[in-house]
């Protein structure tokens, strides 16, 4: 099981995660990523799945045609941990 990240461990990393914040009334962080259409938004999620697979790491996400709302948390640690904010950090690279 990953470490849970302290307040400022969070608020140090998160500095550096373009369109990211604190989800509200939980440890967790969240964005929503905007594509040009549907095969954007699907072949982002298709990325990310895969990345998030190799990582036994998996994203609670919802998808509306080009929207796609990412919220991230580890589940076993009650919290954020490194493995959020490596997803987070892959999943800005992978939108562009």
């Amino acid at each position: 099981m990953a470490d849970r990240l302290s307040d400022d461990d969070i608020k140090s990393v998160l500095a550096d995660l373009d369109g990211w914040s604190m989800t509200e009334g939980r440890s967790a962080i969240t964005r929503k990523f905007e594509f040009g259409n549907f095969n954007e938004a699907f072949g982002f999620m298709t990325r990310v799945a895969l990345k998030a697979e190799s990582m036994n790491h998996h994203p609670e996400w919802f998808n509306v045609y080009k929207t796609v709302d990412v919220t991230l948390s580890t589940h076993d640690a009650d919290g954020l941990t490194g493995l959020d904010m490596k997803l987070a950090a892959f999943m800005n690279k992978a939108a562009g």
